[in-house]
């Protein structure tokens, strides 16, 4: 039994959530973070010294911390082939591009352009500054778009960790209120994305708890 510690409105334990639910295996999960507090506790502090979320223990094994390295464990562990390879340059490949949609996507996303546009007060919104980090983003999803073109997925014809990596994103990014480039591809991943009954529980999840007045 898997046993996570992170609220469901974190994108980082929507990653973990969605993976776990595409890897099939049984779980319980305990609100800690944001709302809910709990990462200031003694108790917290010895799953993960940074107070972090989301947090990953898998039975008797010592806590597991750092959103990525969970994902691969799992993956390691739990999957299998076609979604994490076992022949090193093709498992590289999905590292790659599971690590350039962490770093380049992700990340280009939540704080520069989520963060500013839902959970800051209106009257404080800086438009020209969430336009700016939107264009930098999709530079980086144009590239997406084109690998996207000829196959279903970030890398290749089956689901990988890339896409968990990269797909977490894209409920938030289609559902807010922003101006959004032309990019077909992506349109056509992301719906099918959303047919996945994993993706649907664990990604398509109301964030109306940030939403600021």
């Amino acid at each position: 039994m898997l046993t996570v510690w992170g609220r469901k409105t974190s994108s980082n334990v929507q990653a973990l959530m969605w993976c776990i639910g595409e890897l099939g295996l049984a779980y319980e999960r305990h609100d800690i973070g944001h709302n809910f507090g709990g990462t200031d506790t003694d108790a917290f502090f010895q799953l993960n010294p940074n107070r972090a979320i989301p947090v990953l223990q898998d039975g008797t094994n010592p806590p597991l911390w750092e959103t990525g390295a969970i994902l691969r464990y799992l993956a390691t562990r739990y999957a299998d082939n076609a979604f994490w390879p076992k022949e090193l340059l093709a498992r590289t490949e999905v590292d790659r591009w599971a690590e350039w949609s962490k770093i380049n996507v992700a990340m280009g996303f939540t704080v520069p352009i989520f963060w500013r546009l839902i959970r800051t007060p209106k009257e404080k919104v800086d438009y020209h500054a969430i336009r700016m980090a939107v264009a930098a983003l999709e530079e980086k999803l144009v590239i997406a778009d084109s690998r996207l073109k000829d196959q279903s997925y970030l890398v290749g014809e089956s689901l990988t960790l890339a896409d968990i990596q990269f797909g977490h994103i894209l409920y938030r990014y289609y559902d807010i209120q922003i101006d959004r480039a032309n990019l077909p591809n992506l349109a056509r991943y992301y719906t099918s994305l959303t047919q996945r009954p994993a993706f649907r529980e664990h990604i398509m999840v109301s964030y109306d708890v940030f939403l600021t007045s």
